[in-house]
């Protein structure tokens, strides 16, 4: 989100220059910098012990490729626990033990994805609304039903090695 207007008080931002950060958006009126701001989400490579990926259809990401659970964090709460909400949510499956591998910008979306490998005790799929299918797909064709170079790709390619 860039900012053109205080969220404060409603005055016309100027731009000023803060210490190293450059010109940055700045309220005379309440003396605050407003920095560009992003949404913080969680991505998950659900991993189980049989050498296996959980990857999600959801047609409103893509008609043609496969995701990795993925979710927004919600005030209040630290990525670790959006991670086992999120997977618990879309998959119903429950996370074991979870393991940060990295974040990924995703400046399309002005989004910071905090990558994860979680590991599960393999389970039938319980779905949400808002996934389509999903299924456990073998580590070795993982990487085939992903769009290559995505987040997704990237995460589920250094989780499981």
């Amino acid at each position: 989100m860039h900012f053109t207007y205080c969220p404060h008080c409603g005055n016309k931002l100027i731009q000023k220059e803060i210490g190293d950060e450059g010109l940055i958006p700045f309220c005379q009126q309440c003396s605050v910098p407003l920095w560009d701001m992003f949404t913080t989400s969680v991505i998950c490579a659900v991993v189980n012990e049989e050498r296996e990926v959980a990857l999600i259809r959801q047609g409103y990401v893509s008609a043609t490729k496969h995701v990795c659970v993925a979710g927004i964090m919600k005030p209040g709460e630290s990525a670790e626990e959006t991670a086992v909400r999120e997977i618990g949510e879309e998959i119903g499956q429950e996370v074991v033990k979870l393991e940060y591998i990295r974040s990924f910008p995703y400046p399309q979306k002005e989004m910071l994805m905090l990558g994860y490998k979680a590991t599960v005790k393999k389970a039938d799929f319980r779905l949400s609304g808002e996934v389509d299918s999903a299924a456990w797909v073998k580590y070795e064709d993982a990487l085939d039903k992903l769009r290559e170079g995505s987040i997704a790709w990237q995460l589920v390619r250094e989780a499981i090695g």
